[in-house]
């Protein structure tokens, strides 16, 4: 087991709710909404974040590795205003929680050689959501003048694997 050692404040109540979440065997969608219904009651403030994480880079949104084992990790995500990603899809079920800013997500189906835009949110502070593959192509935009910040949660060990997104997409959007 490729186990990290837990050392910010108030998420050893996560990893512990997580692990057990995880231990049940649920389906990915099961999984990804009840580790969703625990973060929605322990979503950290942003004090998570050292004062220099949390200034994010001028360069692109940054991600921070708090936690990670073969089953789980936790990432923190800290956007700038107008910061986003590119579409794309994750490797495992995901959940998170949004600390501050907006983070403006854009979901898309796959058509096979064009993609359809299928929905959009607007996910605001203290605003917890989870969702799982298929079906979990998007992109995410930071549309607040602030900072933003939000907590990740996915079913695969990031810290192994350098990444949670599984693809890239580069179709046209129709």
């Amino acid at each position: 087991m490729n186990l990290t050692t837990v050392t910010r404040p108030g998420l050893d109540v996560l990893v512990s709710g997580v692990s057990g979440i995880v231990a049940r065997g649920l389906g990915a969608h099961e999984t990804a909404f009840a580790v969703a219904d625990l973060l929605g009651g322990h979503l950290p403030g942003p004090d998570i974040l050292t004062p220099a994480e949390r200034e994010g880079s001028p360069d692109g949104y940054v991600t921070h590795i708090l936690h990670a084992e073969d089953d789980f990790s936790i990432v923190a995500v800290v956007w700038r205003p107008g910061q986003g990603t590119p579409i794309h899809d994750h490797v495992s079920w995901c959940t998170f929680g949004i600390i501050s800013g907006i983070e403006h997500e854009t979901l898309y189906r796959d058509m096979g050689d064009h993609l359809v835009e299928i929905g959009r949110a607007d996910n605001r502070p203290g605003e917890v959501s989870g969702f799982a593959p298929p079906g979990d192509i998007h992109k995410v935009r930071n549309t607040s003048a602030e900072t933003g910040i939000s907590l990740h949660i996915y079913g695969a060990d990031v810290a192994r694997l350098g990444s949670s997104v599984r693809r890239l997409y580069d179709l046209p959007v129709r």
